[in-house]
C-alpha cells in the first residue's frame, strides 16, 4: 500500500494480528511501527455507584455491564475511557459480536466523518487558517526556506519535539479531571483535589482522593502517575 508522507510516497506494509493492525512505515532510513488497536480492545473500566465493577478491554467490560444490568436493571453503571477519562455511552443490545461490531463500526464513521474525500491533488492533511503577526515576523518568515507555512510548520514540529512531555503531561491531567468529575465531582473534597491536580502537587492531590471510597481512589491514582512530574524531574 502506498501513501503520502508529507511530500513522498512510501511503501507501508500492513499486517493483521487478532485485534490488532500494524503498519511499517519507513521514516528515511528506518522503519516505524505503528499498531492500532481497535476501540472495542480500548483499555477502559465500570463503576456501579462508587464500586468497581471490570476493569479491561471495552469490549470485556461492555459485556460485563450487560450481564450486570440484565440481573439489575436499576443499576447505576458507568464506563470510563482509561485513555481520554470520558464516560461512554455503550448500545447493548444483541450479542457480544454485535455489540464489538457497533462500537467499532461507530468509531470507523467517525474518523470518516472527519476526512472529506476531493478530487485531484491530496491536501496532504494540510489545514488552511489565519495567522496574525507584525509586519517584522512576515519579513522574517519570507527570507527562510521553503517559505511562510513551511516555516512556521518546522517551528511547530520542533516546539512539539522540545516540549512534548509537557503536552502529555497536559493531556493526562484532562484526562485524569474528566474520570474525577465524573466519578467524584460530588465528592468531599473535589475542588482542592482539582486545584492540587492542576498545581502539580501530587502528595495533596493523593491525600484529597484518599478520603473517597476506595475503588475510587485506586483508579484514580492508577491514572495520576502520568499527570504529574516525576521526582526526578522536579
Amino acid at each position: 500500500m502506498k501513501i503520502f508522507l508529507g511530500r513522498h510516497r512510501a511503501e507501508v506494509e500492513i499486517s493483521k494480528a487478532g485485534n490488532e493492525t500494524r503498519m511499517a512505515v519507513p521514516v528515511g532510513p528506518d522503519r516505524v511501527d505503528v499498531t492500532m488497536k481497535k476501540k472495542s480492545e480500548r483499555s477502559a473500566t465500570a463503576f456501579i455507584g462508587d464500586a468497581l465493577l471490570i476493569e479491561g478491554p471495552l469490549i470485556a467490560v461492555a459485556t460485563a455491564v450487560k450481564n450486570r444490568l440484565n440481573e439489575s436493571p436499576q443499576s447505576a453503571v458507568v464506563i470510563i475511557d482509561d485513555e481520554t477519562g470520558r464516560s461512554i455511552d455503550l448500545d447493548l443490545r444483541g450479542s457480544t459480536s454485535q455489540i464489538r461490531s457497533r462500537i467499532d463500526g461507530n468509531a470507523k464513521r467517525e474518523r470518516t466523518a472527519k476526512t472529506s474525500v476531493r478530487r485531484g491533488r491530496p491536501s496532504l492533511g494540510v489545514i488552511s487558517r489565519e495567522v496574525t503577526l507584525l509586519p517584522r515576523h512576515w519579513d522574517w518568515l519570507s527570507k527562510q526556506r521553503g517559505g511562510a507555512s513551511a516555516t512556521l510548520r518546522r517551528l511547530v514540529d520542533d516546539a512539539r519535539k522540545r516540549h512534548g512531555s509537557e503536552g502529555d503531561r497536559a493531556a493526562a491531567r484532562e484526562a485524569l479531571y474528566r474520570a474525577m468529575l465524573v466519578l467524584g465531582g460530588n465528592k468531599e473534597g473535589f475542588e482542592e483535589a482539582a486545584r492540587a491536580l492542576f498545581a502539580g502537587d501530587r502528595r495533596s492531590f493523593n491525600a484529597r482522593i484518599n478520603i473517597w471510597p476506595s475503588d475510587i481512589s485506586r483508579y484514580l491514582r492508577r491514572l495520576a502517575p502520568s499527570a504529574f512530574l516525576k521526582d526526578r524531574d522536579r
